[in-house]
Order: structure tokens, then C-alpha cells, then sequence
């Protein structure tokens, strides 16, 4: 078998079928899904397993947004590490996937300010590290765009873990939060499938 690579976007059905596998990405191969979830439902396990080892101080309003945050950045991260993402958002003008990044400042105040209880310098910190990174991803050149997200990435952990401190029970939340956004949305990587090799040696033609 060898790798083949394509970045041909299929035609998507009408209505609300067509539209979630637009926002998910088109063409996602079986094994892709079967991954995808499998890994989400892992994660998610032992994110929860974590969180009852150190419960949250708080009411139902801070569980909540554990929950819903948990569920989208677990699941964020395993979506848009599929070839089928990869093709469908880097298809895309920068301006949309820096929009998509921006938006997820909304996931920073609900940490800072439900779940930390005001924590402003929490917030503009990695709301800088965010928007600093998501820019110098989208502006170097193609071949520097994955050392570019993995020094962002690191730096923007190194710096929670030293400078911005939070409870146990949310040390979790911005090695997924950025490796989501910075490392599996924006890093343009080729949409790879297994193709079968045929006796002189090049890859058979796909199916129809």
C-alpha cells in the first residue's frame, strides 16, 4: 500500500445532512469516523475520570461549562485532525480560519469568568497567546506553518504552566484548547488514504 494523496472536496446532500458534514468536513472515510469516535468517547472517559479525582469548587454553572467546553474540545481536537477537515477548511481564505479562532474567545471569558471567578489576567493573557499564534501560523510560509503552530503550542502551555496557574482539576483545559485551534485546525497538512500498488509499482486508480 502507498500513500495517495487528494484534495478533491465531494459534493455534499442538501438540507441538514449536507450542512453538518460541511461544518465537520465532506468525504470523511469510514476508518476516519470510526477513529474519530472511538478516541472522543476514550477521552472523554478519562477527562471525566479526571474531573471527579479532583472535583470542581462550584456549582452547577461552573459544571456546566466543563462539560459543554470538554465535550467541544475533545471533540474538536479528533475532528480536525481527519484528512476529511484538513481538506474542506484549508480550501478556505485565511480570514475564515482566523474568524473560527476568534471566535473561541468565548470558550476564554467562560473559563475566566464562570469557572475562575474574574479572572482577567487569565483571560487577556491566553487571549493574546491565541490570536498571536493563530496570526503567525496564517502569515509564514507554507512549509513553516507546523514548526510555526508547534512553537506557538508550546509556548502558550509553558506559559499557563509557569505565569498562569490554575486548579488541578483544569490543568487540562488549554493543552486541549490550543493544541485544537493552533496545531490540528490551522496547520495545512495533505489528505492522505491508502491506495494499493499495482505490479509496475505505481498506485492503482482509485475506485468510481
Amino acid at each position: 500500500m502507498r500513500a495517495e494523496i487528494d484534495w478533491t472536496i465531494p459534493a455534499t446532500p442538501p438540507g441538514w445532512r449536507g450542512a453538518f458534514e460541511r461544518f465537520m468536513g465532506p468525504g470523511k472515510s469510514r476508518a476516519e469516523q470510526r477513529m474519530e469516535i472511538a478516541g472522543s468517547l476514550a477521552c472523554m472517559a478519562l477527562l471525566g475520570w479526571h474531573l471527579l479525582l479532583a472535583p470542581i469548587q462550584g456549582g452547577w454553572p461552573q459544571w456546566l461549562v466543563m462539560l459543554v467546553i470538554g465535550l467541544d474540545l475533545v471533540g474538536g481536537v479528533m475532528t480536525n485532525a481527519t484528512n476529511a477537515a484538513k481538506r474542506w477548511y484549508h480550501h478556505k481564505p485565511s480570514r475564515a480560519r482566523l474568524g473560527f479562532v476568534a471566535a473561541h474567545l468565548v470558550y476564554l471569558a467562560a473559563m475566566a469568568f464562570v469557572v475562575l471567578d474574574a479572572a482577567w489576567g487569565w483571560f487577556l493573557t491566553n487571549s493574546a497567546l491565541l490570536l498571536a499564534g493563530a496570526l503567525l501560523i496564517e502569515m509564514v510560509r507554507l512549509e513553516a506553518k507546523r514548526p510555526a503552530a508547534m512553537a506557538a503550542y508550546m509556548a502558550a502551555v509553558l506559559v499557563n504552566l509557569t505565569a498562569l496557574p490554575v486548579p488541578e482539576t483544569l490543568d487540562w483545559f488549554t493543552v486541549f484548547f490550543f493544541l485544537k485551534l493552533l496545531v490540528c485546525y490551522l496547520v495545512p497538512e495533505a489528505p492522505m488514504r491508502s491506495a494499493p500498488v499495482t505490479a509496475s509499482g505505481s498506485p492503482a486508480a482509485p475506485p468510481p
